[in-house]
């Protein structure tokens, strides 16, 4: 399934949980402390090194590909945690997503 993202704001001030459209959810999120991820959705290189499994989309193998919402909320990984929304990070990720006839 494919995730359309067309339509994202690009200021801060309109960024919120009901349009947030989880861009940082392609990111690679490294579980570096143990907050009680689902082993089922841990990937282990070959050093030992865990992080967040991603379907063939390219998205966490943990959001919700009908709400855009994390699945496992409660247990998500301390990086994701961290990851504010609206911050300079998120408006640059969000960037990356928009449609370039938008950009125009």
């Amino acid at each position: 399934m494919n995730i359309p993202i067309t339509t994202l704001p690009t200021s801060s001030s309109n960024v919120s949980c009901s349009n947030c459209k989880a861009c940082c959810c392609r990111l690679e999120v490294m579980i570096i402390s143990d907050t009680g991820v689902p082993e089922h959705f841990i990937k282990r290189d070959e050093y030992g090194g865990e992080t967040m499994m991603r379907l063939n989309d390219g998205w966490c193998a943990a959001l919700d590909r009908d709400s855009l919402m994390c699945t496992i909320y409660e247990n998500r990984p301390w990086i994701c945690r961290e990851f504010e929304m609206a911050s300079y990070e998120c408006l640059d990720e969000r960037d990356k997503y928009i449609s370039p006839v938008i950009k125009g």
